[in-house]
């Protein structure tokens, strides 16, 4: 039989596991009640994650590329911008590996790749207008398959961008990671054209 005393301590112990659940659940979503999702980057030495990739060819036609296609016994640069057509993308990212593709490419790289989390259309459109050409391949992640994989997506929900690609360089051969320059969100201080010529000197 239990006491008064019992069953207030009893009635004490549950509100404060109670108060502990609530406390524990809350960690685990933002303000505006989504899902955290934390995910860890992969690192030099890593194999690249298996993921299909869109781009236009010279004929016009959508094509789609796995990442094992593009990458087996090559060696490539592959570098990812938060989104096609804003500025800093724009204005320095893909300009600065079209403008040392060669010398890049002189260094025995066989390709040059852009990755962003947008449509086949824009990513083509956006390459034409950088005039990207044969120097810069434009690869479409448009679901972001590639990115979530690789475990650099960024959350820009709040801006209206949806699910985006961290900015990053790396240098991949036979699909294993040699070098990679990841910057926090979309700054740009380690990602560079030049930064990735200085990795390969």
């Amino acid at each position: 039989m239990l006491l008064p005393s019992d069953h207030k301590m009893l009635h004490q112990a549950s509100q404060k596991q109670f108060c502990m659940k609530s406390v524990t659940r809350t960690l685990h979503f933002t303000r505006d009640r989504r899902p955290l999702q934390v995910t860890q980057a992969l690192a030099v030495g890593d194999k690249l994650p298996s993921a299909t990739l869109k781009f236009f060819n010279n004929e016009g036609n959508m094509k789609e590329l796995t990442t094992e296609q593009l990458c087996k016994g090559k060696k490539l640069v592959l570098f990812a911008v938060p989104g096609a057509f804003t500025p800093t993308c724009s204005l320095k990212h893909l300009p600065g590996f079209i403008e040392k593709a060669d010398e890049i490419k002189s260094k025995g790289v066989d390709s040059i790749v852009c990755v962003s989390v947008n449509d086949a259309f824009v990513m083509d459109a956006w390459g034409k207008s950088a005039g990207a050409g044969d120097k810069v391949m434009m690869l479409a992640d448009g679901n972001a398959q590639f990115t979530k994989a690789l475990g650099v997506d960024l959350d820009l929900t709040d801006k209206g961008l949806g699910v985006r690609s961290r900015r990053y360089a790396m240098l991949v051969e036979d699909q294993v990671i040699k070098v990679l320059n990841l910057e926090e969100g979309g700054a740009f201080t380690v990602s560079s054209a030049d930064e990735i010529l200085e990795a390969l000197a």
